[in-house]
């Protein structure tokens, strides 16, 4: 179980330290999209629980299974009642996010999904990246130290054996609620040094890190952000395929993670 954030510091220190020392028991998958998040559902042959942990009336969804030593949760944050989509972005994110430590008491949040890359950065299509860190792009508030707050940097945690052992791509990943990119926007990823950038990753950072609760971030690249094809578009034509590679990947994340302490990731 991860601790939390309510002791004192060197005592919530030592339960970190602790923790990272203990076999890794519960994962919480945190996907937004259901086209994302179904391959990894029928892969580990998880099941919908009907008897939701979450409030009443939500859209929230959980599956849940066990992978060898392993307890598996995948949250996706469901259909939007009014609009019927995906509920996309960083409110349903953090939400879920919270909702699902509070119940569940991970271990390691995996966020998983699609994102832009930048081809500036070494991003092409299918590239499966490992976020170094994260931040927000869209959130500007030109006062001192309010700006910093704004952009919310904050560190993954760090993975060195899984990053080496299935070779993956390692960038920093820049969030906002929009698709498209505002000059503005470019203007921040650029300050971010964002090889990738999404629309839930800085949301769950946010939570996982006041909760205390280590969090890594897998993001496979859909569209190139600085390419020639307008982003919706490039998106649809390639969420399939590129929702293949993640569901792959993220297989081989949980493999690796399974009999594994934190402290060996």
């Amino acid at each position: 179980m991860a601790p939390r954030g309510d002791g004192s510091g060197a005592a919530e220190e030592a339960a970190v330290v602790e923790a990272e020392k203990r076999p890794i028991s519960t994962v919480v998958i945190v996907i937004a999209m259901q086209t994302e998040a179904l391959p990894l559902v029928n892969r580990f042959q998880l099941v919908e629980d009907r008897d939701s942990l979450f409030p009443k009336g939500v859209p929230w969804v959980r599956y849940y299974g066990t992978y060898k030593d392993l307890n598996v949760n995948l949250i996706w944050p469901g259909k939007d009642p009014l609009f019927g989509v995906d509920s996309v972005g960083t409110i349903s994110a953090s939400l879920v996010t919270y909702a699902s430590i509070q119940a569940l008491q991970p271990d390691l949040i995996i966020n998983a999904g699609t994102a832009g890359g930048f081809k500036a950065k070494g991003a092409s299509l299918s590239d499966v990246f490992l976020a170094s860190e994260v931040a927000f792009h869209d959130r500007r508030i030109p006062i001192p130290v309010f700006d910093l707050y704004g952009v919310g940097l904050r560190q993954a945690f760090s993975t060195p054996n899984l990053v080496k052992e299935l070779s993956l791509k390692v960038g920093k990943l820049s969030t906002g609620d929009s698709l498209d990119m505002s000059q503005q926007d470019e203007a921040t990823i650029i300050a971010n040094d964002a090889a990738i950038k999404d629309m839930e990753g800085a949301a769950v950072a946010y939570v996982a890190d006041i909760l205390k609760v280590p969090a890594i971030f897998v993001k496979a690249v859909t569209d190139i952000v600085d390419g020639d094809k307008p982003t919706a578009e490039e998106f649809l034509q390639n969420l399939a395929a590129v929702t293949a590679a993640l569901d792959q990947t993220v297989s081989q994340v949980v493999e690796f993670i399974s009999g594994k302490c934190l402290s060996e990731l």
